[in-house]
């Protein structure tokens, strides 16, 4: 599609919808789900409107589709934002009114399994933004990241451009969100090395965002529900990340392989790939261990554009998708990748 509408921003005081398209963690798990609406209300001035299944775990696709139609549908709420993702929202698609939605487009924001509705509003011109969820990035113990609320305030509220600028560190270990004492203090955060360039000098890509979480979108191939004919990716910029299942290298490499095999990533002249997650408490590796999964998922990815997209130019470690802090990509949204200035702008 070559034309992205970008919907009206909220202005502080305007009601938002929290939905969960996906999983409905906040039943089950409140104290960031609380802690994310304070910050809404209390250092972003809007006021959240929660819907029959933001709470609801175990939700049928129908009902989630309901919220979303009814979010989308309201003239008084002026942004849609996920509480967080989870792994089936590929079967809400299916129950989605495609022209109520082109006809009330609305900024949504969301990551990981939201890459579903990310691509679904895509498709129908409107541009969404990745990122910002209520429970991880607004309900961060401590305090926002200042990075993440700069980028998601200039989303929220601003239009224009916005250079993305990298992060001096990063944080590997989560506390568990049952235990109050979690939100006692921000999460320990160790030095990175920031972003990472490749094929870069004297290169200079602007083109339109298509992309988010990478085993997302491999489900989609899969099902072959909302990709369009590779051709009609040709110039734009693609973004991936990977969640905190931690894929290995290997299969890292394989989805990007299948992606080249169908002619996909030879279309797009530039990648942001960002910074992988590398600690979860079901693969809670050690410093060594996690730098070199971080080190293994980089070489994938390299040896992947080498083989099927040899004149990308790509940048590694960037802030976006499961990496904290997080900086919010537009998705169907203008980006320039500046190769010669070593610089990153997205347009809000």
């Amino acid at each position: 599609m070559s034309t992205h509408t970008y919907p009206d921003k909220p202005r502080p005081g305007d009601r938002v919808a929290v939905l969960s398209p996906s999983s409905g963690l906040p039943g089950i798990l409140p104290l960031p789900h609380e802690l994310g609406l304070r910050r809404l209300r209390e250092d972003f001035g809007l006021e959240p409107v929660e819907y029959p299944t933001t709470r609801k775990m175990g939700s049928t696709p129908q009902e989630r589709a309901a919220d979303i139609h009814a979010a989308f549908a309201d003239p008084g709420i002026k942004a849609v934002i996920s509480s967080i993702g989870g792994d089936d929202q590929i079967t809400v698609l299916p129950h989605l009114d495609r022209e109520l939605l082109r006809a009330n487009p609305k900024p949504f924001f969301g990551y990981s399994d939201c890459t579903n509705l990310l691509v679904y509003l895509e498709n129908l011109g409107i541009v969404g933004y990745h990122g910002g969820t209520v429970m991880v990035e607004l309900g961060r113990p401590g305090a926002m990241h200042p990075l993440t609320a700069d980028s998601m305030r200039a989303a929220l509220f601003t239009r224009g451009d916005f250079e993305l600028t990298p992060s001096k560190e990063s944080n590997r270990e989560n506390g568990r969100w049952e235990d109050p004492r979690t939100f006692d203090s921000e999460p320990a955060m160790l030095p990175c090395g920031g972003w990472i360039w490749h094929n870069a000098d004297g290169r200079n890509v602007q083109g339109t965002s298509w992309g988010g979480n990478l085993e997302i979108l491999s489900w989609l191939l899969m099902a072959d529900r909302e990709i369009r004919p590779v051709d009609d990716y040709a110039g734009r910029v693609l973004f991936l990340e990977t969640s905190e299942e931690m894929p290995s290298a290997d299969e890292v490499y394989w989805i990007l392989r299948s992606m080249g095999e169908r002619g996909l990533l030879r279309q797009f002249p530039a990648l942001l790939m960002g910074r992988a997650k590398n600690w979860s408490f079901e693969k809670p590796l050690g410093a060594e261990e996690g730098q070199r999964y971080r080190t293994e998922q980089r070489e994938a990815v390299l040896r992947a554009l080498g083989e099927y997209a040899p004149e990308t130019m790509a940048v590694l470690d960037v802030d976006l998708g499961h990496t904290d802090p997080q900086q919010i990509i537009p998705f169907g949204g203008r980006i320039e990748v500046d190769g010669v200035g070593r610089r990153i702008v997205v347009t809000y």
